[in-house]
């Protein structure tokens, strides 16, 4: 397309400069709709695989020598890793939201089964649990990258 329009210009050297300068918008608009195209992929990678994916589902309470009494409520949390680098994992790093929507912090070490604090290679996962002081329903998890990374929520199956 472009070279036809290099032609019709390069063809037409008469001394009609104002039959030149219509042509060069179109071959500007016709630029645009190549560009637009050039923003569909971009937006194709949402579905990509996710860079950090969390899966959460039910799990009992296993209770620890420190935790204080048994209202706890625990929930079984898988980390993937799906991006180029490497990311860390820490409980503190967690909260579950319940079906109130009231959201429960991460209390450290009364479950067994806790989450391990680790960093995660491209590729690798975790699993453990993360456990809210008090007897309720879950209904997400959400983990943030650091203290104030991207947050990645995950419903409880």
């Amino acid at each position: 397309m472009l070279l036809a329009i290099l032609g019709a210009l390069l063809g037409d050297s008469g001394s009609d400069k104002t039959s030149k300068e219509p042509a060069a918008p179109p071959a500007a608009a016709s630029s645009a709709p190549s560009k637009a195209p050039e923003a569909k992929p971009s937006s194709a990678e949402p579905e990509k695989k996710a860079e950090v994916v969390v899966a959460a589902k039910k799990t009992e309470f296993e209770k620890s020598i420190i935790a204080q009494g048994s209202e706890y409520t625990s929930v079984s949390v898988t980390v993937t890793n799906n991006s180029s680098k490497p990311i860390n994992v820490n409980p503190l790093y967690f909260a579950i939201t319940d079906t109130n929507g009231t959201k429960h912090v991460a209390e450290l070490g009364a479950d067994e089964n806790q989450i391990a604090t680790v960093e995660l290679a491209p590729g690798e996962n975790v699993t453990g649990a993360i456990t809210g002081k008090g007897s309720f329903t879950p209904k997400s998890v959400t983990y943030t990258d650091g203290l104030i990374g991207k947050s990645v929520r995950a419903d409880v199956s």
